[in-house]
């Protein structure tokens, strides 16, 4: 007769290669027929809630990795919430409107769009934008992403606009809305004012000149000509120079050549470097004074019919340049500021486009950049132009079409950060969210108190216009009360395309009066809102209006470029809007990158498309690799790093595949009393990590999650428990207590490892449910694995001096192995159940070692082993027994029963 070890598989589908596509189609399915979402959400609906707010995408094309990574880590945490007994609605978004779309479309119809009206051309981005959204949609669930899916908030949405009208009109009442003439970034390619969240800063070449402005005579009392000599990288604002600042406190000097009949007045400081450029090696100081004496000297400007004074500003430093600085009040905010303090005039001479008008001289129909040559090759012929060289620097450049942008004075709207303190009340507001990691709160701290007033307005066609209203008798501007209400109202019923629809007689009630002259005629802006304006009312939009959300949410998500984006425009209006930030906690991750640390690019050929790793890994392995990083951080992903998580994958699936298939038979449970020791060790193990994956959970440390339990599998369960406990899984009579404790531990097992990983790998751990209802488990017996509990540690398995004790047995048995490894190299044996050993201990390590005397030869997976008291290492040696043909081991009793003659004793009675 031949025996054999045979496994006790059951008989499911649960193979040794998995075909992920097909159990995650399956489960997809599933999901969508049984409602699983929706029946978890009304489950929970009476317990506590837990918001995490989605920021919305744009939707102008499929998703990328960085668009994966986000969705993924939010659905981790909506699951481990909900699975912890949470009410936690997920409601995606899209952000709809904006310069993305816009951008596309216009792409997409070429010489069309100029045939086209406003309405028909945001009719046609409506359905670009919807289409998206569809596309998007449908390429998050893939992912395995839980959500209302089928009701998600749009910012075109009616409701949506509506709410947006709400918060610009309480703004507007509390005063934080003003309209005027300001410098903002002007992108002249996209044609529209620009925030700064929307700015991306890149090296730009710029020319660095040198331009004297001549004293007018009898400013000094000095025959030979005196300039003062500034310095600039943008020769193209000098049509609208209006005054050179210096500052009050610095010393300035009057440097004369030896070879130049004419004297140069720079600050001090900066001699060294201004002689350097210029190449003056002789030079005399004539005179020095203070910055302050020289205010209202007037100056000549170097191309044009203007004379200009001096002035004085704290603005000025010695940093670079001469310390005598160009105002030009339409095309910088700090001159701006010093151009309100001495009432200077605000010259714009650039349109739309970037193109110099017919008042800027050398500069007359050219573009900006063009203006620069033509205005330093005037100068230099008017012997104006001291120096001219080029340089590399750091310049903002448009977020959309990656164009540099400039200072342009316009009338525009904005959101005053300092009015009735908003800026102290945003910082308070900062101060009691909770920021992961901690110097997210720094790093927005930083922001806010820095940033400039909001410009909200926009010359754009795809958005939400503002709702605001001009008396074309007294030109009023008229945005609260009545007129707000009227613009709601509008956006509730038809949407924001009816402002373009109507005129304003026909949005206000009839008989609305001016407030101020009593005037019946208006006139509407036609300014759209900045898209941060839109995304960050959603809070008021969604979080407010939805009967299933609450204010504020718990959770805000996004990466880190969002503190200067969507997680500070939300602050500032909800700030605003309720004096308190719409977030309780603020949670942001890194950006992708390639295995080399680059940034991914279409162009260096390292995007890892999303899509791709569905289809060649399964969407289960791409959630796991979102896990496995420290996602705070910046995220390599490549196809090694993905084959890696892969392995780790596949090795976490095949521990739950080899618990499951010693389950199959397994039908009585076995009290805990009685188990044996090391099934107590192990249930130990299993809870001291139901602690700490909780923990982490909890601070959205996946990657702690992830390598926990990634270790208990490898350590704990593969390298020992489960390879110890093979001979009595397979080779124990099926009803034996032995046997059935190793069942009831490892039931216990994969029931907390499937729980504990069901955020992370839905798609598998729906799999294993799917076969697995074990005895005893707390997997329920329903159609989801996330209709089960989250795992709870059970303080009865957590037995501190059963942990010590088996630290011990563990560096014995280390020191065991030690020694058969050794006589598998000398090739004395060729596995460990063919030796025997004599362990030496003392005191508490005999103790440890006698207590389970028994199952010693088990745990240390060899034939025999002897206890004896002594301080000497453990002796190994080959045994001489005969092998027991079912078990392997070489035992003594082998040959004793006549009827199986090559068994032991063990064996013969679980065969008979």
């Amino acid at each position: 007769m031949e025996y054999k070890k045979t496994l006790n598989l059951p008989k499911t589908e649960l193979s040794i290669r998995v075909n992920l596509q097909i159990v995650e189609e399956d489960c997809l399915k599933k999901w969508e027929e049984e409602n699983t979402y929706q029946k978890l959400e009304t489950r929970n609906k009476d317990k506590e809630k837990y918001i995490l707010h989605d920021g919305p995408p744009y939707p102008n094309g499929d998703i990328h990795l960085g668009h994966a990574l986000n969705k993924i880590l939010k659905d981790i945490i909506v699951k481990y919430k909900l699975m912890q007994g949470y009410y936690a609605p997920y409601i995606p978004g899209w952000d709809c409107h904006g310069l993305p779309i816009e951008t596309q479309l216009i792409k997409k119809l070429g010489d069309k769009r100029k045939e086209l009206g406003t309405l028909e051309f945001r009719k046609k981005c409506r359905e670009y934008a919807l289409g998206y959204v569809d596309l998007q949609r449908s390429e998050f669930i893939r992912l395995g992403c839980f959500g209302d899916w089928d009701n998600p908030y749009l910012t075109l949405n009616h409701d949506y606009e509506e709410g947006i009208a709400t918060v610009f009109g309480k703004l507007a009442e509390k005063g934080y809305i003003y309209r005027g003439l300001k410098p903002i970034h002007w992108c002249p390619k996209c044609e529209t004012a620009l925030a700064e969240a929307e700015l991306e800063y890149e090296d730009d070449r710029s020319p660095s000149i040198y331009v004297k402005f001549n004293l007018k005579p009898g400013n000094l009392e000095t025959s030979t000509p005196v300039s003062i000599v500034i310095w600039t990288t943008t020769p193209w604002t000098l049509p609208a120079n209006v005054a050179v600042a210096l500052h009050p406190k610095l010393e300035y000097v009057f440097l004369k050549p030896k070879d130049k009949d004419e004297i140069y007045v720079i600050a001090e400081g900066l001699v060294p470097d201004f002689t350097n450029k210029l190449d003056i090696t002789d030079f005399k100081i004539i005179k020095k004074t203070h910055g302050k004496n020289l205010e209202g000297t007037k100056l000549q400007h170097p191309f044009l019919k203007r004379e200009v004074p001096i002035i004085l500003g704290e603005i000025v430093t010695l940093e670079q340049g001469t310390g005598c600085v160009h105002i030009a009040p339409g095309h910088g905010q700090d001159d701006y500021l010093l151009g309100l303090k001495y009432k200077l005039p605000i010259i714009m001479s650039v349109n739309e486009r970037g193109i110099l008008d017919d008042t800027t001289g050398p500069g007359t129909g050219l573009h900006y950049v063009k203006a620069n040559k033509a205005i330093g090759e005037y100068m230099q012929q008017n012997g104006s132009l001291l120096h001219l060289e080029f340089f590399k620097h750091s310049y903002p450049h448009c977020w959309r079409c990656k164009k540099p942008v400039i200072f342009r004075a316009t009338e525009q709207w904005f959101v005053s950060i300092d009015h009735n303190d908003l800026r102290k009340h945003a910082l308070a507001a900062i101060k009691k969210t909770k920021w992961f990691p901690a110097w997210g709160e720094k790093r927005i701290n930083g922001m806010i108190e820095s940033r400039p007033d909001w410009c909200i307005s926009r010359q754009r066609s795809w958005g939400v216009p503002i709702p605001a209203f001009f008396c074309e008798n007294c030109n009023e501007v008229l945005t609260t009360g009545k007129f707000n209400q009227a613009a709601r109202e509008l956006y509730r019923k038809e949407g924001s395309d009816a402002w373009f629809k109507y005129e304003a007689s026909d949005i206000l009630p009839k008989g609305t009066e001016c407030p101020k002259c009593k005037g019946t005629n208006f006139k509407k802006e036609t300014d759209i809102l900045d898209v941060w304006f839109e995304s960050g009312s959603s809070h008021a939009g969604v979080l407010e209006t939805n009967e299933h959300l609450s204010w504020p949410a718990d959770l805000y998500l996004e990466g880190s470029d969002q503190h200067r984006g969507w997680f500070q425009t939300s602050l500032l209006t909800a700030v605003g809007y309720k004096n308190q930030a719409p977030y309780k906690a603020v949670l942001t991750h890194g950006f992708t990158i390639d295995d080399k640390g680059k940034k991914m690019s279409k162009s260096l050929g390292n995007v890892i498309n999303p899509q791709k790793v569905v289809k060649q890994y399964g969407a289960d392995v791409l959630r796991l690799w979102v896990a496995s990083t420290e996602f705070t951080n910046d995220m390599a992903a490549s196809d090694k790093i993905l084959k890696q998580v892969q392995d780790a994958y596949l090795k976490i699936r095949n521990t739950c595949r080899f618990l499951i298939s010693n389950l199959n038979d397994f039908d009585k449970p076995v009290p805990y009393k009685n188990l044996l020791e090391i099934d107590k060790w192990i249930l130990l193990r299993l809870n001291r990590l139901i602690e700490r994956i909780t923990k982490a959970y909890d601070n959205f440390e996946f990657h702690i999650v992830y390598h926990s339990i990634y270790e208990f599998c490898v350590n704990d369960l593969s390298s020992l428990y489960l390879d110890v406990s093979k001979d009595r899984l397979y080779c124990d009579k099926a009803d034996w207590d032995s046997r059935r404790s190793g069942q009831t531990a490892m039931s216990e097992i994969l029931s907390a490892l499937i729980r504990m990983l069901a955020p992370i790998l839905s798609f598998t751990t729906e799999d294993i449910a799917k076969y697995y209802k074990g005895q005893g488990s707390r997997v329920k017996k329903t159609s989801s694995i996330f209709e089960s509990e989250f795992p709870k540690a059970n303080k009865k398995y957590i037995d501190t001096k059963l942990e010590e004790k088996w630290e011990r047995i563990q560096n014995v048995r280390n020191e065991v192995y030690k020694k058969i490894e050794e006589l598998r190299s000398n090739k004395e044996i060729r596995s460990s159940s063919q030796a025997k050993v004599v362990i030496y201990a003392k005191d508490k390590e005999l103790a440890a070692l006698k207590s389970i005397e028994k199952e010693l030869h088990t745990i240390f997976m060899v034939s025999e082993v002897k206890l004896e008291e002594d301080a000497k290492a453990p002796l190994v040696i080959a045994s001489d027994y005969q092998k027991c043909e079912r078990c392997w081991r070489l035992l003594p009793s082998v040959g004793q029963d006549k009827n199986h003659p090559t068994l032991c004793k063990r064996c013969v009675e679980a065969i008979t």
